[in-house]
């Protein structure tokens, strides 16, 4: 069930993005010429007034094609021989114009991030204990012990610590939760190691707010969260440059199920949480300034305001085809990795 809930979480989150691209070129009094969900071929759709709305049969991602969005292919209008006016194209636009149109996909996963974190804040969620990771050569690894398994019956992190220190060298019950299900596991926690168990942990659980407040305290998380995904990009980047490897905790859509599958085994709110955190992934992703990306795009309106002339069509659909294909076998690796690791 929380699997179906993240996929349907994620639909939203693309369709909000483009929506932010459709309003602010709308509201702009560009011609719009399509708004897709999903990546062609196409399943269905339908022209309304000037716009034709459709459904495509890959359903992770969605587009808004403005007109005049790519000069070298003219521009036209999918009826023959129509050719709206260039103040309706978004080529013509000043830079500000068409940067607003970039960041508002951005912008829209942003507000959406921020707006199910207020939420969260209140509604509260329930305290809940993690292993947030688990040292190699340690009780905790010897017995089966998994990051992300929640232990149960203790109501913080220093209760657990004290019942542990308690028992160093005799042998103790946990009683874990993973996906869903309730295992029981028995170690010995080490006498002299710092580290009895040889398991980090986190307290997950969001104490309830009052209605304004928690839009401040939503706000702050969610900036919080942006800071923490960049920082974590940074160290993708650095790996990828260095040493050729995925940071271990960077996951693709495989891995995110199962995280998913762990949030849903925690409640409803969890979930929510996670389509949140999703949210505010994807306002980092694309703002970076990558060709193919909306960052990219920004990226190229900044230096065409530099030097005062627009950058060569050509260049600009060669670069977004070599970032869209870089993207690709990113996801491709990641994805290979999540099917190793569940295997």
């Amino acid at each position: 069930m929380s699997i179906i809930l993240v996929i349907v979480g994620i639909s939203i989150l693309i369709f909000v993005h483009e929506l932010g691209h459709f309003l602010v070129a709308k509201k702009m009094g560009l011609l719009v010429e399509e708004f897709g969900f999903g990546f062609p071929p196409r399943l269905w759709s339908k022209k309304i007034g000037e716009t034709t709305y459709s459904l495509n049969w890959l359903p992770f991602g969605g587009f808004v094609k403005i007109y005049g969005e790519d000069p070298a292919g003219g521009g036209k209008f999918e009826a023959p021989n129509i050719q709206a006016p260039k103040e309706r194209s978004f080529s013509f636009q000043p830079v500000w114009k068409r940067a607003l149109i970039v960041v508002a996909g951005v912008a829209m996963n942003f507000l959406l991030g921020w707006l199910l974190m207020s939420l969260i804040f209140m509604i509260g969620t329930p305290k809940a204990l993690l292993i947030s990771e688990v040292l190699p050569a340690s009780p905790a690894e010897s017995v089966g012990l998994l990051a992300r398994d929640q232990i149960r019956g203790f109501d913080g992190a220093k209760q657990f610590i004290d019942f542990v220190n308690k028992n160093r060298g005799k042998e103790i019950t946990l009683n874990v939760r993973r996906d869903s299900q309730d295992l029981v596991f028995r170690a010995v926690p080490r006498i002299k190691e710092p580290a009895a168990l040889g398991i980090g942990l986190v307290e997950a659980g969001i104490e309830r707010h009052s209605f304004f407040s928690s839009f401040w305290e939503g706000l702050k998380a969610s900036a919080t969260i942006v800071a923490s995904i960049l920082a974590a990009f940074w160290t993708l980047l650095a790996g990828l440059l260095s040493r050729g490897q995925l940071a271990a905790d960077i996951v693709g859509p495989i891995g995110i199920f199962g995280v998913a599958n762990q949030a849903g085994s925690l409640g409803l709110l969890y979930v929510v949480q996670l389509i949140a955190m999703i949210s505010l992934n994807l306002t980092v992703l694309n703002i970076l300034p990558f060709p193919a990306l909306d960052g990219g795009r920004l990226l190229f309106v900044i230096i065409e305001k530099i030097k005062g002339s627009p950058l060569d069509a050509k260049f600009e659909r060669l670069a977004n085809a070599a970032g869209f294909a870089l993207l690709l076998l990113l996801m491709f690796a990641i994805t290979v990795r999540d099917l190793v690791r569940l295997f």
